[in-house]
C-alpha cells in the first residue's frame, strides 16, 4: 500500500473557526461511499486536484475541537487529508452485485476505505483526519475504486456529495459547481426552542428505546433489497391520481403498506406515523441556504394515518408533512430544538441516536442523489456507487 498526506495549494483556512450548531453533533456518525470506475484514474491528476479542492473547502481539511465544554469547532487548520492506494492482484473483478445498499454487517465495503476514525473525535481531536480517501486498482480487471469516508460532522449527505462533484469537476478541467460552499451556520439561543415540538424531539434523539435499537444488532434484522422499475413507480402515482405527492412519497407508502398488511401478526401494532428526513435548504430560506455545508435537515414527527393500510391516506399525510415543513417559521422552530437537545446530551457525555418505535418509521423525502453521475471523473454512464 502506497499512502499520501495531501495538503491544500494554496492553503486558505488560516486556523479560521467555524462553530457548529447542535444539529451537527453526530460526532460518531460517519457516511461511507465507494464508487467504481471502469479504468484508470491518474493519481498525479487525482493528488493535485484534492489539492485543489481543499482549498476550496478549508472546512474539510480542518479538526474538530471543543472549547470550554460548550463551543463545538471546526478549525480549519489546513491539515492533509489522508489518500491510500493499493493495487488489489486477488481479485478478478469488482465483487459486488448491483444492489447499491450494502450491509454494515456484512463488510463487504471495508476492504475499499480508510474510514474515519470516529471514536477518537468524542471530546474533540487535534490529531485526526474528518475525511479520508482510499484507491484500489484490482489489476485484472482493470477497475479503479474511489472509498471515501466522510465525518457527519461535516455535514449531511448533500454536503458530502457536493464536495465529491466539485473534486470529479475539477479533475475533468471543468469550472467548479454551483453553489459555492457556505460555511458558516446559524446559531441557536436557548430560548428559540419551541417547547410543543421538545417532547416529540427528545423522544426521538434521546430515548430509552434506543439501547434496542436493531440497526446495531445483526441478529434481529435480514436486509431486503427490492427493486422498482421507472414504470412500476408512475403506475404507483397514478393509482393515488398523484398530482399532489411525490414518487419518494407514494413509494416510502407502499412500503408502509406492505409492512402493514404483511408483516404485522395477531394484535401487534402497524405502522401510523414517519419521522421523515427533509433537506430544508432554499433559495429563500436566510439560515439554510441552498450551499450550505452542514447537517441541514429535519426530522419532524407525522401526523396519524387515518388509514394504515390505505396507500392514498399514507402517501398523502406523508406529503402534508412535508409540505408544512417548507415554512421558515416552523423549519426555525424544529432546528432550534433539536439543537437544544443534542446540545444538552452531548454536554451529559452521550451520544444522539435516531430512536426506533414500534407504530413509526423513518423515511428520507429524497428520491435519490445521483451520486454515480455526478461523482464520475469523466467516465459518463459507467460509474457505480455503493
Amino acid at each position: 500500500m502506497t499512502f499520501w498526506h495531501v495538503f491544500p495549494s494554496p492553503p486558505t483556512g488560516n486556523n479560521r473557526h467555524i462553530e457548529l450548531a447542535g444539529t451537527d453533533l453526530w460526532i460518531t456518525g460517519s457516511i461511507n461511499n465507494v464508487f467504481v470506475y471502469p479504468s484508470a484514474l491518474n493519481i498525479d491528476k487525482f493528488k493535485e486536484t484534492l489539492s485543489r479542492t481543499l482549498s476550496l473547502w478549508p472546512f474539510i481539511d480542518g479538526r474538530f475541537l471543543v472549547l470550554d465544554n460548550e463551543h463545538y469547532i471546526i478549525e480549519m487548520s489546513d491539515n492533509a487529508i489522508p489518500l491510500s492506494f493499493i493495487e488489489n492482484i486477488d481479485l478478478t473483478k469488482w465483487p459486488l452485485d448491483s444492489n447499491v445498499v450494502v450491509d454494515k454487517n456484512s463488510n463487504q465495503l471495508q476492504p475499499f476505505l480508510d474510514e474515519v476514525q470516529t471514536t477518537k473525535l468524542i471530546g474533540g481531536s487535534r490529531d485526526e483526519p474528518l475525511f479520508r480517501l482510499k484507491l484500489t486498482h484490482i489489476v485484472q480487471s482493470a477497475e479503479w475504486i474511489m472509498g471515501a469516508s466522510w465525518s457527519h460532522i461535516l455535514g449531511d449527505a448533500d454536503s458530502f456529495l457536493q464536495f465529491l462533484k466539485t473534486i470529479s469537476h475539477l479533475y475533468q478541467n471543468m469550472e467548479p459547481p454551483k453553489p459555492i460552499p457556505v460555511f458558516e451556520r446559524q446559531l441557536w439561543f436557548d430560548n428559540e426552542f419551541d417547547e410543543s415540538l421538545l417532547p416529540d424531539i427528545k423522544q426521538f434523539l434521546d430515548d430509552d428505546q434506543m439501547k434496542t435499537d436493531c440497526t446495531n444488532n445483526p441478529i434481529t434484522y435480514v436486509q431486503l433489497n427490492i427493486c422498482f422499475s421507472g414504470e412500476q413507480l408512475k403506475t404507483l402515482r397514478k393509482l393515488i391520481g398523484g398530482q399532489h405527492v411525490s414518487t419518494q412519497d407514494v413509494l416510502s407508502a407502499y412500503i408502509i403498506l406492505i409492512l402493514n398488511t404483511h408483516c404485522i401478526e395477531n394484535e401487534e401494532q402497524p405502522i401510523v406515523r414517519t419521522n421523515t428526513i427533509i433537506n430544508y435548504r432554499n433559495e429563500s430560506n436566510p439560515f439554510g441556504p441552498l450551499g450550505l455545508i452542514a447537517n441541514a435537515v429535519l426530522m419532524p414527527l407525522s401526523d396519524c394515518f387515518e388509514d394504515p393500510t390505505s396507500l392514498s391516506s399514507i402517501a398523502k399525510t406523508i406529503r402534508h408533512s412535508i409540505s408544512q415543513s417548507r415554512n421558515i417559521e416552523f423549519i426555525k422552530h424544529w432546528v432550534a430544538t433539536a439543537d437544544k437537545v443534542m446540545r444538552i446530551i452531548i454536554r451529559e457525555n452521550r451520544l444522539p441516536k435516531m430512536s426506533t418505535f414500534k407504530d413509526r418509521i423513518v423515511l428520507n423525502s429524497n428520491f435519490r442523489y445521483d451520486w454515480a453521475n455526478l461523482v464520475d471523473f469523466g467516465h459518463t454512464n459507467k460509474c457505480r456507487f455503493y
